[in-house]
């Protein structure tokens, strides 16, 4: 049995360290817009990305 192909992106996890009080202020910022911390950085990071026009080279497949 082949396995599905899916047209979803591929996700690279990312570990930082936060201070535990601004990690536990953030988690309670992003929960008091009913947000989640992934999401609302996730958007922060496309932003940053897009405000400095950086593009990753695409790995060329063989």
């Amino acid at each position: 049995m082949k396995a599905k192909k899916t047209n979803d992106p591929k996700v690279k996890r990312m570990n930082i360290n936060v201070e535990l009080s601004l990690h536990d202020a953030f988690k309670a910022a992003t929960a008091a817009k009913g947000e989640n911390m992934t999401d609302v950085l996730m958007q922060f990071i496309q932003q940053y990305v897009e405000k400095y026009g950086f593009e990753p080279k695409k790995k060329s497949q063989r």
